[in-house]
């Protein structure tokens, strides 16, 4: 049933926000050389890798001076990456790995290897499920970024802080990923959005 309406879900956004995003993938080729999507590989189902889809928000090659975003000032965003990562528009075409089976709209948001590498047996929990677009830690974390932006460290502050809390919130999730709860959790993540 969950697989269903993922399908369902995720085909209807996909229509309904392809004239949004074929203006933000002219805004970025206009503003900055490379692609208009960055793929990024992660950590999934299991702990197989798959590529997750974003818009491009970065100049080209920026992940090469560190995976994490430090701040929505971070000096690698462009500026329409700055609107669209605020937004959180980038992403949207997250919505394609939802609909070829790597990625659920609602489960624990997947991790580099990076990080999963440094999962204590207990976290790896997290894996038993496919990885999702939003959950209950996208929710409390929902400004992860300028969060770091304030941290001496913001890698070790990640690791030791943020990277702990957001697997507990994924544990509840774990423990109840019923079809109310991703309804649920979908309809706060809209409102974040817009507010």
């Amino acid at each position: 049933m969950k697989r269903v309406f993922d399908v369902i879900v995720s085909g209807i956004i996909l229509l309904v926000f392809l004239p949004f995003g074929l203006v933000i993938s002219v805004a970025i080729a206009l503003e900055s050389r490379g692609g208009v999507f960055y793929r990024q590989e992660r950590i999934g189902w299991q702990g197989k890798p798959f590529r997750l889809w974003k818009f491009r928000t970065m100049r080209k090659d920026a992940d090469k001076l560190g995976k994490l975003t430090v701040g929505m000032r971070d000096p690698r965003i462009t500026r329409v990456g700055y609107f669209i990562r605020k937004t959180k528009l980038d992403e949207f075409p997250q919505f394609i790995n939802v609909l070829v089976g790597e990625m659920s709209i609602v489960g624990p948001r997947p991790e580099v290897k990076e990080y999963v590498d440094l999962y204590t047996p207990d976290q790896q929990i997290v894996l038993s499920v496919k990885p999702g677009i939003t959950d209950y830690a996208s929710l409390e974390y929902f400004k992860e970024n300028e969060l770091l932006g304030q941290s001496e460290d913001p890698r070790k502050t990640y690791i030791e802080e943020v990277m702990p809390a957001k697997i507990e919130l994924n544990k509840k999730y774990i423990a109840k990923p019923t079809l109310g709860t991703d309804v649920s959790i979908m309809w706060k993540t809209f409102l974040k959005m817009i507010s």
